[in-house]
């Protein structure tokens, strides 16, 4: 069978500037799904990941906001929800989208957990910025009401609490995605990078963290036994010296090359660092081709040619 991993971008759910409503999410879905449909139409089985990272916000902000009226959820259902209601979007559309084109395929939302480990260096070390901003004024509080919580300054912006995100290792459902893969069905999973869950005395827990979407694509493809994954982003591909006058746009390489460049350096950590370092591991771990384009150029970067490929 020929499966495709395909992580999406922000810019898939959410544009920049755009205030995050129902509406506007949904007709950025619906706009992503058509090309999705497009690369369907082609014969491949797509498994379809995303991110979370703005919903999750809002969220939070939700459970501060109404925290006298109902007590707050901790971050990790926050992510469940999340990956439920935009799963939710994304299948919805995809299903109309397939009754357009009269294309008789089944698409599941699958609620993924992925298991990381207790004792992973990040959990010393949380770095990735969630929720609210806070004024100064008001950390005395946040403290008394949340003692385990770690606030930092976000470079001037406000005080915001950062988490840890730690490695993932294992995807808890990937028997369940498997059969519906196996099926035929296009599976919508590891929303957000998935909800971070540690084992102890033979129990899932969930813990406050936050896993790199694309480190948990990879992951699932991984496990899936993929020969594609692609990356769909806001960007035409993988640039090397990106942002300056000399930036240039790697067409192909392989995985020796892509490693030199990355440890050079070249990719940033907040950005393109994860999706060339998920890509390594995929082809390190057995993967074929692994692909990094813009999300408008979606069938052009399998077909065509646009976008990065990296190869074995």
């Amino acid at each position: 069978m020929n499966i495709l991993v395909i992580a999406l971008g922000g810019n898939a759910i959410l544009k920049r500037g755009e205030r995050g409503s129902y509406e506007e999410q949904y007709y950025n879905i619906t706009e992503t799904v058509s090309k999705l449909a497009d690369i369907i139409e082609l014969g491949y089985r797509i498994v379809i990941t995303h991110g979370n990272g703005p919903q999750v916000g809002a969220t939070m902000i939700r459970y501060d906001a109404a925290k006298t009226l109902v007590p707050p959820f901790p971050l990790h259902v926050a992510g469940a929800e999340t990956q439920g209601f935009i799963g939710y979007m994304i299948q919805q559309a995809l299903v109309n989208e397939f009754i357009k084109r009269k294309i008789d395929i089944s698409v599941a939302t699958v609620v993924t957990q992925v298991i990381v480990d207790r004792n992973d260096p990040a959990f010393n070390n949380p770095t990735k910025p969630i929720g609210p901003f806070y004024r100064k004024e008001e950390l005395q509080e946040i403290s008394r009401l949340h003692p385990d919580w770690v606030i930092i300054d976000d470079a001037g912006r406000g005080y915001r609490r950062v988490v840890p995100s730690p490695d993932p290792k294992r995807i808890v459902e990937i028997d369940v995605i498997k059969r519906l893969v196996k099926d035929d069905s296009i599976v919508i999973a590891c929303g957000g990078g998935g909800i971070p869950v540690i084992e102890k005395e033979g129990q899932l827990i969930g813990v406050d963290a936050v896993i790199d979407k694309d480190l948990a694509s990879e992951r699932l493809a991984t496990q899936l036994g993929a020969s594609k994954m692609m990356i769909l982003t806001d960007v035409e591909g993988v640039y090397l010296d990106y942002n300056t006058p000399h930036q240039r746009l790697l067409r192909e390489t392989n995985l020796d090359e892509i490693k030199k460049y990355h440890a050079e350096g070249h990719f940033k950590t907040g950005s393109m660092g994860p999706k060339v370092k998920a890509i390594i591991r995929f082809l390190a771990n057995g993967g074929s081709e692994g692909i990094i384009g813009h999300l408008e150029k979606a069938k052009e970067n399998l077909v065509e040619g646009e976008g990065t490929h990296i190869f074995p």
